[in-house]
């Protein structure tokens, strides 16, 4: 039986370690994050969109700089808002033919995606996973990951919808985190899957 699973949680929650861990029981995993950035380079027209409605200075030599985005597009609840209006149509429309492709060689394609709730594309999947993690423990990991100050960390973490907004959608939570073992986290979530 194939399955879609969708894969989310706050920044910092550890989905790329959950990603990571179901690629090695077999799944197919999609990165939202690089379809994001593909999608960047193949349509110059999305990019232009972005300028005019983040200021041009995101862009050097025609390059999105990521960082500069981000603080932009982090700082209200409405300039997020805007960034997910230009960005999720053609994320959602990209992520649907991977996973159509992936669907041909593979049972389990599971799509990591920060906002694949707000972007809609978890109702096209079966089953919706989050991965938690304690703000604390959060804010250390965006900051050693993306090399950036606590303050910048504590921007995109308020940047996000609480936690409820994915546990309420959640069919499976896994707690990525000590004292809890991401092995025993994830047993009923392989053996529902595979």
């Amino acid at each position: 039986m194939k399955r879609l699973l969708g894969l989310t949680g706050k920044t910092g929650a550890g989905k790329s370690t959950v990603s990571r861990y179901l690629k090695e029981k077999g799944a197919y995993v999609i990165d939202g994050d690089i379809v994001a950035r593909e999608i960047l380079v193949d349509n110059p027209t999305l990019l232009n969109t972005l300028a005019e409605n983040f200021g041009h200075d995101i862009l050097e030599n025609g390059v999105l700089n990521r960082k500069k985005l981000a603080e932009k597009a982090f700082s209200t609840p409405e300039k997020t808002k805007l960034l997910n209006s230009i960005m999720h149509p053609a994320i959602n429309d990209k992520i649907q033919l991977q996973a159509e492709e992936a669907f041909k060689t593979c049972d389990v394609v599971i799509v990591d995606a920060a906002a694949i709730i707000e972007s809609g594309y978890a109702d096209a999947c079966d089953k919706l996973i989050v991965v938690t993690a304690p703000e604390e423990i959060r804010k250390e990991r965006i900051m050693k990951r993306d090399k950036i100050s606590e303050k910048d960390a504590l921007i995109r973490i308020n940047g996000q919808k609480d936690d409820n907004f994915y546990l309420s959608k959640a069919d499976y939570v896994i707690k990525n985190y000590e004292p809890f073992s991401l092995e025993n986290e994830m047993t009923q979530l392989i053996k529902d899957i595979f």
